[in-house]
């Protein structure tokens, strides 16, 4: 009898969280414009949360536990940084306004989207003045916004703007698109990771909650318009009043060629980082405490984040009201606010199931140590 052929294992395909990663990178959404991102995560969290809305858009789940309090909050910001078209040239190429910060010897002959008010999407190219045509001084000097336009395919003759729809306001991202890295396809690039990631770890917290009994009422979802001033996260925690406010959002790592502190800083795939400090916000010490405390415990690796610059949706929370007790928790990402960024998907679960089990140990006791040391 001849012998039975091996069948060969099948590759793997994406899981779950990783088509909700795509999904989020993917999605159109520059500050001021997150509509498509709120959609998502209203589909990812309406099955079993009550879905809610503060009058800026920040979105977010509802769920209730055994108890009504504590109020529990966790959110990432939805926008990512972009840009709007602030004026039009008579060849018809676009100048454009930053939302959010960028750096902008990163942006020339990168591809871009422009969303027409009616919705439809343009794809364009960066330009700016090519080395050849400038002068040795130009050529040191920093380059500024103003000298980018963006090139829709537009001369003098044809009026593109005009028969494409793009006017003056409309929002520009970049064009990117999700693809693993390294031996074991665990490093993810993709574009908007600030702050997509921290969007997918608060769907992905009360996923993990969805059946389970938490002594506390969870609010988690997405924020609006953090790149230019944490705007949703002070009219987020207005809506909500939490006793507990959690951020999460990407950090620096020190894991890049040149890095001042590569001795101790974040580094990809060793953990999420808990933020002691950032340029918004000193967190309470006893949350802080509190999320090591349980992160030792379970054995759930992590890293400490400290920044002396750009702030987080943690600092808005902790000063929203009376002052709320909060904490920003981190994904080490490299290459911030440009075209893509790289983060590591070890970091991304373990920060999920972190904060899963902070959601289970926030009853009422620990809300009132926690507040008040006692």
């Amino acid at each position: 009898m001849p012998a039975k052929k091996k069948s060969k294992s099948k590759p793997k395909g994406p899981d779950f969280r990783e088509k909700l990663l795509v999904e989020l990178t993917d999605a159109f959404g520059p500050s001021g414009f997150e509509e498509d991102v709120s959609k998502i995560v209203a589909k990812h969290l309406e099955g079993f949360c009550e879905i809610t809305y503060d009058g800026i858009g920040s979105t977010l789940g509802k769920k209730q536990g055994t108890s009504e309090s504590p109020r529990i909050l966790i959110a990432g910001h939805m926008d990512e940084v972009g840009f709007m078209v602030s004026g039009i040239t008579k060849n018809g190429y676009l100048r454009i306004n930053p939302l959010g910060g960028w750096w902008p010897h990163v942006l020339p002959s990168q591809r871009v989207v422009i969303r027409t008010r009616k919705g439809k999407l343009v794809h364009g190219l960066i330009g700016a003045k090519a080395p050849h045509g400038m002068k040795s001084e130009e050529r040191k000097k920093v380059m500024e916004i103003e000298d980018l336009y963006i090139d829709i395919g537009a001369s003098e003759d044809n009026d593109a703007p005009k028969k494409l729809g793009v006017e003056i306001g409309n929002p520009v991202v970049p064009y990117a698109q999700f693809e693993k890295l390294g031996p074991k396809g665990k490093f993810l690039m993709a574009k908007a990771w600030d702050n997509r990631i921290g969007v997918a770890v608060a769907i992905e917290v009360a996923r993990a909650l969805k059946n389970k009994k938490h002594p506390n009422m969870l609010f988690a979802g997405g924020t609006v318009q953090e790149e230019v001033g944490l705007r949703g996260a002070g009219t987020c925690a207005h809506f909500v009043d939490p006793d507990i406010g959690i951020a999460v959002d990407v950090t620096l790592p020190a894991d890049i060629p040149g890095s001042p502190n590569s001795e101790w800083g974040e580094k990809l795939g060793k953990g999420p980082s808990i933020s002691v400090m950032d340029g918004s916000l000193l967190p309470n010490t006893n949350l802080l405490h509190f999320v090591m405390d349980i992160a030792d415990k379970k054995k759930i690796p992590y890293q400490i984040g400290s920044l002396r610059f750009g702030g987080t949706d943690g600092g808005r929370f902790a000063t929203t009201r009376s002052g709320i007790p909060s904490l920003t928790c981190s994904i080490a990402t490299r290459y911030i606010h440009s075209h893509y960024g790289i983060l590591h998907r070890d970091d991304v679960d373990n920060l999920i199931k972190l904060l899963t089990e902070v959601v289970m140990a926030l009853d009422e006791k620990a809300v009132k140590k926690i507040k008040f040391g006692k």
